[in-house]
């Protein structure tokens, strides 16, 4: 029984990992060098990420400065990012390639809140499911003989105490994203 639910709760886990991940691309009106995170440049006969072949610093609150490491390989950095959905214009000057974040209009805040809620919708049915998967598993060893009725029902109980944990969890990293996007 502790088996499945532990099981369960490891999965729950990775899902909002996986959230938080996904809410890590989403761009605000604030400069963060997780935006780059899924951003590969062609380089070396390769994809690599972005992180891998530059130091991303942000010295202003609307600014991001890039410096690769290797300056023949700043036009597909540049490149990169411009082919990105990010929606970024870059400048580079030959050494740094510097990218001015703009401020989000009313209009563009409420499409990402959106897209966000979205997301975070998708997490919740994903730990739904979990459960579900946790409880048929139960009743398989209930079925099997290896959990008696009410061993079965506990761990059902269980479940659903970790599931509504996970539930909150997803919700206050929502309220959270949610907060990011709408600040001026």
């Amino acid at each position: 029984m502790h088996s499945v639910i532990s099981a369960s709760e490891e999965r729950m886990k990775k899902t909002v990992a996986s959230l938080k991940e996904g809410f890590a691309a989403l761009r605000t009106g604030r400069a963060s060098a997780s935006l780059f995170d899924k951003i590969r440049v062609d380089c070396y006969g390769d994809k690599s990420p972005l992180n891998q072949v530059a130091n991303i610093s942000i010295p202003e609150a609307r600014l991001i400065v890039i410096q690769p490491w290797d300056k023949g390989i700043i036009g597909d950095i540049e490149k990169a990012i411009r082919s990105s959905e990010l929606s970024l214009n870059p400048s580079n000057d030959g050494k740094l390639i510097r990218i001015s974040i703009p401020p989000l209009t009313e209009e563009r805040r409420r499409e990402l809140a959106k897209i966000a809620k979205n997301q975070a919708e998708q997490n919740r049915v994903a730990v739904r499911n979990i459960r579900r998967d946790g409880n048929e598993e139960l009743k398989k060893l209930l079925k099997d003989g290896k959990l008696t009725e009410d061993e079965e029902s506990r761990g059902a109980e269980e479940l659903q105490k970790v599931t509504d944990t996970y539930i909150t969890k997803i919700n206050q990293v929502l309220e959270e994203k949610e907060k990011e996007i709408m600040e001026v």
